[in-house]
């Protein structure tokens, strides 16, 4: 079967099974089986795999300012394994919750040094 992963994947929606959004698909994560054929392993969103995707200047500004909101850069993409996707229609679909994926770094940077600075951003939900 034939897919084209820049038509059914690339820039769709990543949304949890609570109906949050987790981001979008900036790039695709391929391994290789034992046999030499490559697969997609899993999706990943974020800056730095946008950057890396788009290339040249603007993809190097991109993953610079990610660079720059973190502590320890450089910035990995966030990656959604294979398995937690349940469907993809108009948006990828996953079978659990945002909270049980990993933080995205740049997120974590800004909700300590600027977000909890706030006043009253405690009672915010996250």
């Amino acid at each position: 079967m034939r897919v084209q992963l820049a038509r059914q994947l690339l820039d769709r929606q990543i949304v949890d099974v609570e109906g949050r959004l987790v981001g979008r698909v900036d790039d695709v994560a391929f391994a290789v089986d034992d046999e030499g054929y490559p697969y997609v392993d899993g999706l990943l969103t974020g800056q730095g795999a946008l950057g890396q995707r788009i290339g040249g200047r603007i993809g190097r500004l991109l993953v610079a300012v990610a660079d720059r909101f973190t502590d320890d850069p450089p910035v990995p993409p966030l990656r959604v394994p294979l398995a937690a996707v349940a469907r993809v229609d108009s948006a990828v679909r996953l079978r659990c919750r945002a909270a049980d994926l990993p933080p995205s770094p740049v997120e974590t940077w800004l909700r300590r040094h600027l977000i909890e600075r706030i006043p009253g951003s405690y009672r915010a939900s996250g």
